[in-house]
C-alpha cells in the first residue's frame, strides 16, 4: 500500500505539476523557504543586536528550471497575469517596483557577487501571509537563492544566502532591512528557536518546545498591511544610526545595559534618539533573558519579558498601531503570559503566549474586541517551530 501524501509533498507535486502546464517542461527541482515570526529582538538587527526567530510553517515553495540563454522567467500563483520575463544582464537595482524585485534582485545579487547565473524558470506560490510582519518577502527571496544555489553549483552556506539576500532586499528593491528574516528563513530548525548576533552571524539553536509544556504561541495577523520600504522604518533606522554617531560607537550593540543610563544623559536633549536608544540597549537585554530562561527549562517566565518588549517597541520605537496595542491589552486582559507586536510594526501581526487550555478564550475575547472597536477581523493561528529552507523533490 502506498504511503499517504503529506501536505508538504502534496503541495510540492502540485507546484512541480502547474509549472509544467505553464512553461511547457519540468523544473529541475522544488524547493521550499518559510515566513518566520520573531520571539524578540525588534529592530535590533541593524543596530548589531540579537534576535530569536523561528520558522514558520508557512512556505513559499518555488519550482525551478534553469536556463543558459540569458532569461528569467517569473511567475507567481498568487499574482494575476502570466510569466514576466526579463534578462539577467539588464537587472539593475530600482528598474522594477513590483514583486518581481524580490526573485530578480536575488538573480542581481549573485552575478554581483561573481556567481554564475545564466537564467532561470521559476514558478511560486506561497502560504507566507504578505505584509503581516511574518517576513514574505524573505521567503521569497530565499526559496529562489537556495534553487540556484542547487541548480548552479555555487556552494553557499545559508547565512551566506541569507547575505546575498539581504543585500538584494536593501539595494535592489530598496528596503533597509537587516539580516534577521533572511537568515531565519534559510538556517532556522524544527522545535527550536534560532539565536543570533547579527554583528558576527553566529547561530545557537535554543529548544522551544513549547506545546510540550502545555503552552501555545498564537500568532494575531491584525490585517494592517505594512511595508518596509516606507519611510517610517528608515527614519527609525536613521535615528538609530544618529545615535551610534553620537556616542561614538561603531553600533548601538556597543553601548552595555548597565552603561545606558550614563548614555542616555550623554544624548541630552535629544530626546527621539534617546527612545531609540533605549529600546534597542534594552532589547538586546531582553533577548539574553529570553534565551536564558529558555535554556533553563522555564518557558512560561519568558511571558512578561515579550511584554516588556512590546511596551518598549510602542512607547519608545512608536512603531506600534491601535490594533497592535488592541490585541497585547486584551490577551493579557484574558489571562495571557504575555503578548507583543511583531516584525517592523505599524501593522502586521502580535504574539500572545498562553496556557493550551486559554486558547479558545483568548481567540473569542481578541475576535470580539475587534469586532466591538470596528476593526476588520483578525486572523489568528498557532506559530509552531518548523524547519528553514529545504529541497522538497
Amino acid at each position: 500500500m502506498a504511503a499517504e501524501e503529506t501536505e508538504e509533498t502534496r503541495r510540492a507535486r502540485e507546484t512541480r505539476e502547474a509549472f509544467t502546464a505553464l512553461y511547457g517542461t519540468e523544473p529541475d527541482g522544488v524547493w521550499a523557504a518559510p515566513g518566520r515570526v520573531n520571539l524578540i529582538g525588534e529592530h535590533t538587527d541593524y543596530n548589531d543586536g540579537f534576535v530569536m526567530p523561528f520558522a514558520l510553517p508557512h512556505v513559499t515553495i518555488a519550482a525551478v528550471a534553469r536556463r543558459e540563454d540569458g532569461v528569467l522567467r517569473l511567475h507567481s500563483a498568487d499574482v494575476p497575469g502570466g510569466p514576466v520575463e526579463l534578462r539577467v544582464d539588464e537587472l539593475a537595482p530600482g528598474s522594477d517596483k513590483d514583486w518581481t524585485a524580490y526573485p530578480a534582485g536575488v538573480v542581481w545579487a549573485l552575478r554581483e557577487a561573481g556567481h554564475a547565473v545564466t537564467g532561470a524558470d521559476v514558478h511560486l506560490t506561497s502560504t507566507v501571509p504578505s505584509g503581516a510582519g511574518l517576513s514574505s518577502s524573505a521567503a521569497l527571496e530565499v526559496v529562489v537563492a537556495l534553487a540556484l544555489n542547487d541548480l548552479c553549483a555555487l556552494g553557499l552556506k545559508g547565512w551566506q544566502l541569507a547575505r546575498l539576500c539581504q543585500r538584494a532586499e536593501n539595494v535592489y528593491v530598496g528596503a533597509p532591512t537587516g539580516i534577521m528574516d533572511q537568515t531565519a528563513s534559510a538556517c532556522c530548525e524544527a522545535g527550536h528557536a534560532l539565536f543570533l548576533d547579527t554583528r558576527d552571524l553566529s547561530q545557537r539553536q535554543i529548544p522551544f518546545d513549547l506545546a510540550g509544556r502545555g503552552l501555545r504561541l498564537l500568532v494575531v495577523d491584525t490585517q494592517v498591511k505594512h511595508a518596509h520600504s516606507g519611510g517610517e522604518y528608515g527614519k527609525r533606522r536613521a535615528g538609530c544610526e544618529k545615535g551610534a554617531a553620537l556616542l561614538g560607537v561603531d553600533a548601538l550593540r556597543d553601548v552595555p545595559y548597565d552603561g545606558l543610563a550614563a548614555a542616555l544623559e550623554q544624548l541630552g536633549d535629544e530626546e527621539e534618539v534617546r527612545r531609540l536608544v533605549r529600546h534597542v540597549v534594552t532589547e538586546n537585554q531582553r533577548v539574553e533573558r529570553v534565551v536564558s530562561l529558555l535554556e533553563s527549562g522555564d518557558p512560561r517566565a519568558i511571558g512578561p519579558v515579550l511584554t516588556e518588549g512590546h511596551a518598549s517597541l510602542r512607547d519608545d520605537f512608536r512603531i506600534s498601531c491601535p490594533e497592535l496595542d488592541l490585541i497585547v491589552d486584551t490577551a493579557l486582559s484574558a489571562g495571557a503570559l504575555g503578548a507583543r507586536m511583531t516584525g517592523g510594526g505599524f501593522g502586521g501581526s502580535a504574539i500572545v503566549l498562553t496556557e493550551e487550555a486559554d486558547v479558545p478564550a483568548l481567540t473569542k475575547a481578541i475576535e470580539e474586541a475587534f469586532a466591538s472597536a470596528g476593526f476588520t477581523s483578525p486572523r489568528v493561528f498557532e506559530a509552531v517551530p518548523s524547519a528553514g529552507a529545504r529541497r522538497l523533490s
